[in-house]
């Protein structure tokens, strides 16, 4: 990358939504005098008889979690979707849209193992955990009301997350939700225009040089994303060109649980704290249709700052304007980059 890019304010185009972001670099010598966030001790027992989510225990709504030994799902107790809706009334004026949105939210607990990353699970649990994602989005996206199906992740209080207990969540939506809807049809004008996949274009532009690249194996290559927000965001992407999850082979598998493992080591180890961060993985709809333009990923999008106490705010310019960032996607690469991997810090005894 020039030198330029690293002091002066220019704009970055994000492929995938067609949105611009403001970056800064100039900014990153500024004093900081704001909020600064509580450290997060990671859980340490492995069961927690308080915890709603631990095997054997009783949650909120009154149901008990069985003697769970692999991943466990249920449907959520407390779902932002629900499967059987009444018709809503007529719209109160002719600008003003509104419609029932039927869906299913189901939360899946990784490992019941309270004390627990994902970062600290062995390889099998993980590969365990991709099984079940695959398993899920295929009986979910058979019902035929449904046509989206979103796999995500919260962990850590500054993301909302409200139980440490390693889990996720699947939310199966009647209708495509905007963000995936947005990503859809920028590789579905990119494959119509020039013949070939959007992603792959770009993760082949990005191995050529490979400034931004963050690790990778075989199967899977982690960059932080040229257009990127968030100040630790990466993009975990597939070698392979294919539109979901469930054509993963063994071999894959195994490497796609090795590397979001290494991933999570990573962000725990930058601060040597429990990196708060939202996970997504974003694949094609489940509308019964062929979509050869999407090429499924993996989207992380990490608080974090300066250090373990200091978070990005989307506030102000971003909120009213367009998102902004300070530090640039190649300086975020280069220091994921030093990140030592071989030892998740709790193993060295290390905590901020």
């Amino acid at each position: 990358m020039p030198p330029e890019y690293d002091t002066i304010p220019h704009r970055r185009f994000n492929l995938l939504t067609g949105e611009w972001v403001l970056v800064s670099p100039q900014r990153t010598r500024r004093p900081w005098q704001g909020q600064t966030e509580a450290t997060e001790a990671p859980p340490v027992a492995a069961y927690d008889p308080t915890c709603y989510l631990c095997p054997g225990n009783e949650r909120a709504a009154g149901a008990r979690n069985p003697e769970y030994s692999q991943p466990f799902v249920f449907t959520n107790d407390f779902p932002a979707l629900l499967p059987d809706l009444p018709r809503l009334p007529d719209r109160p004026g002719p600008l003003l849209q509104a419609q029932a949105e039927p869906g299913v939210c189901r939360v899946v607990c990784y490992s019941p193992r309270h004390d627990l990353s994902f970062g600290q699970m062995p390889p099998q649990q993980a590969v365990a955990v991709i099984d079940t994602w695959r398993r899920e989005y295929v009986e979910l996206g058979a019902l035929p009301w449904i046509n989206a199906v979103q796999i995500f992740e919260n962990r850590g209080t500054a993301m909302g997350c409200s139980n440490p207990h390693p889990h996720g969540q699947i939310w199966a939506n009647a209708t495509v939700p905007t963000i995936p809807a947005r990503e859809g049809e920028r590789q579905e004008d990119f494959f119509r225009e020039r013949g070939k996949c959007l992603l792959c274009a770009s993760l082949a532009e990005e191995l050529a040089d490979p400034v931004r690249v963050v690790m990778a194996n075989n199967h899977f290559v982690v960059l932080v994303p040229f257009w990127a927000v968030w100040p630790f965001e990466t993009l975990l992407l597939p070698r392979r060109h294919d539109s979901r999850i469930t054509g993963l082979g063994p071999e894959e598998k195994e490497a796609l649980a090795e590397i979001m493992i290494r991933l999570n080591v990573c962000y725990d180890n930058l601060f040597a704290t429990v990196f708060p961060y939202s996970m997504g993985i974003h694949q094609q709809p489940t509308d019964g249709c062929e979509h050869p333009e999407w090429h499924w990923h993996v989207h992380y999008y990490p608080p974090l700052l300066r250090s373990a106490a200091v978070r990005k705010h989307m506030v102000g310019y971003e909120m009213m304007a367009m998102p902004q960032r300070d530090l640039t996607a190649e300086r975020c690469a280069e220091r994921l980059r030093a990140v030592p991997v071989d030892r998740h810090f709790r193993e060295r005894g290390e905590q901020r």
